[in-house]
């Protein structure tokens, strides 16, 4: 309907239209035994893991007559964070050149000027804890995911955390790799056997290389207050909801102008 509609105002070849999704199909989400909170194929984990497949490939699917080729399959990864200055590229828009940027124009990627994506390290968040990141090296068919915490699936032989509904981010439900998981992607989607020194010969490199990556990312990183917390109750400006759910909106003088929901 809204894609109908956008033709039908005569818009079709002024409009951006990216679909995607947050996150996988949340596995615990069940009535009895029907799976009802979506299902993730070949990739391990879902909803709320900050580190499987499962949780975090999505598909995205963008349409824009004249500007995107039709028909096309970009099997490149990407973030949500190049929504922004993906925006702000098609719009004229400036960056701000006070802070690091971690999202990507996609632009060049998707009208095929470029075949590699910018991302060559993604890093994994569950909430604020990182979990994983991800290493695709240039000129490399490889995928490499290295994963430092992994959360314990619950009851045991279960693939997802189904005592606790979704599962946790830090704490006893979780595990904390020392050495951290190796796998490639490229050749084991499902993260089904991790790669030791023995069978990998760049097991070592891979490993130094991504830990090295991932320093120089949390240097770039300035501590905030989080803003999306239960602790925040008299916080309003902190809220991402200053309404009753499902009716958000802040519109009030002193507040963040925003409407949605987290």
């Amino acid at each position: 309907k809204i894609l109908g509609a956008i033709d039908d105002l005569g818009l079709k070849n002024r409009t951006l239209v990216y679909f995607t999704a947050d996150h996988g199909g949340h596995l615990e989400a069940r009535v009895g035994h029907a799976q009802r909170g979506g299902w993730n194929g070949i990739y391990k984990g879902g909803k709320g893991m900050g580190g499987w497949e499962g949780g975090i490939r999505v598909p995205g699917i963008v349409r824009w007559p004249g500007k995107v080729p039709a028909g096309e399959v970009i099997e490149e990864p990407t973030s949500l964070m190049d929504v922004f200055p993906t925006l702000a590229a098609v719009t004229g828009g400036t960056l701000p050149q006070d802070r690091v940027i971690d999202g990507r124009n996609l632009m060049p990627l998707l009208q095929g000027e470029i075949q590699h994506s910018e991302h060559e390290f993604l890093f994994h968040y569950c909430g604020v804890h990182l979990h994983a990141v991800r290493w695709h090296p240039r000129n490399s068919e490889a995928v490499w995911k290295v994963h430092y915490v992994t959360p314990v699936f619950q009851p045991p032989g279960a693939q997802a955390c189904y005592m606790t509904t979704y599962c946790r981010c830090s704490g006893e439900l979780v595990t904390y790799h020392n050495p951290p998981l190796l796998f490639d992607l490229s050749r084991d989607p499902s993260e089904s056997t991790p790669l030791t020194r023995d069978v990998e010969p760049q097991y070592d490199l891979v490993i130094r290389t991504v830990a090295n990556a991932l320093k120089k990312h949390k240097d770039s990183i300035i501590p905030v207050q989080p803003q999306i917390s239960g602790s925040h109750q008299d916080s309003i400006w902190l809220k991402p909801c200053c309404g009753v759910f499902p009716f958000c909106l802040c519109d009030k003088e002193g507040n963040s102008s925003a409407s949605g929901s987290s």
